[in-house]
């Protein structure tokens, strides 16, 4: 058997899948660096990020942890206000759900839900308080000076092919097959992760409309509801169809309103110079 082949389980064995996801935008309804800017009175952050962006200086994703080592405006931020920025980031509908429904799909799949961000580990480990263990949680972390609080360093930010190294950590450690990882994500930072499960034979799901990520995602769920990204792990790994679908999450008191299961090709036909004199004569 292929070194890249999962075992084949046991009879009644219980198949473990560590399912992933990114937080601005994927968990969140926000993000979580335009809303510290705010809290410290900073104008201009999506301008800084556009500007490291054109650069290429940094991986994306990790704009605002660069920015919080380096630009002067920034440099006055302190661990209690990540904190605070996690208390006030809305969260998407459903969130708090989202570990207890996972573990409750199915007796023969346990799901390990993770998270993994760019973002400071401060913030979404504040924002996600009560609903997943810290441990389950892995973001920047900072270096800080004892006596002002100054972020004097970043230790480690799992931004773009980070993520990467976050899952292959996390894959060994809970002895997860190659093709038993999910990866939820909603932009460019999320690329390399969805790529390197893809490679592995997982499922990867792009919540957002970003138009490199839904090229590379296997599936993608538009929603403002958390929930609704399970729907993929539902039909693809357990194998159910809409109905049931629909009636697992009306037992839990959740009603589907809407869902539509499109698929649109965007496209711009343009002629070339000698097909357009032909059409013209």
């Amino acid at each position: 058997m292929s070194h890249h082949e999962d075992p084949i389980p046991s009879v009644g064995a219980t198949q473990h899948y560590l399912v992933a996801s990114d937080f601005d935008y994927t968990l969140s309804a926000g993000d979580s660096g335009e809303l510290l800017a705010e809290l410290l009175g900073i104008g201009g952050f999506e301008e800084r990020v556009r500007g490291l962006a054109r650069q290429n200086f940094v991986q994306q994703g990790a704009e605002l942890a660069y920015l919080l080592r380096h630009d002067p405006d920034f440099r006055v931020a302190r661990r209690e206000h990540l904190v605070e920025v996690g208390r006030r980031i809305p969260l998407k509908r459903h969130v708090e759900q989202l570990p207890a429904l996972l573990a409750s799909l199915s007796p023969e799949h346990r799901f390990s839900l993770y998270v993994i961000s760019a973002s400071p580990v401060e913030v979404v480990r504040s924002a996600l308080d009560g609903i997943l263990p810290p441990e389950q949680i892995f973001g920047t972390r900072f270096a800080y000076d004892e006596a002002s609080g100054e972020i004097q360093s970043i230790l480690h930010c799992p931004a773009g092919y980070g993520k990467v190294a976050v899952l292959s950590e996390l894959q060994e450690r809970l002895a997860i097959g190659q093709r038993k990882l999910v990866y939820l994500g909603d932009g460019s930072s999320d690329i390399h992760a969805m790529l390197h499960v893809n490679r592995l034979g997982g499922l990867t799901i792009a919540v957002s409309e970003h138009r490199h990520l839904t090229q590379v995602a296997r599936r993608t769920v538009l929603s403002d509801d958390v929930l609704g990204c399970t729907i993929p792990l539902l039909e693809e790994i357990l194998g159910w169809d809409g109905a049931r679908v629909q009636a697992a999450l009306e037992a839990r008191g959740l009603l589907i309103r809407s869902w539509d299961k499109l698929r649109a090709d965007s496209l711009v036909i343009q002629g070339t110079g000698e097909a357009l004199a032909q059409a013209g004569g």
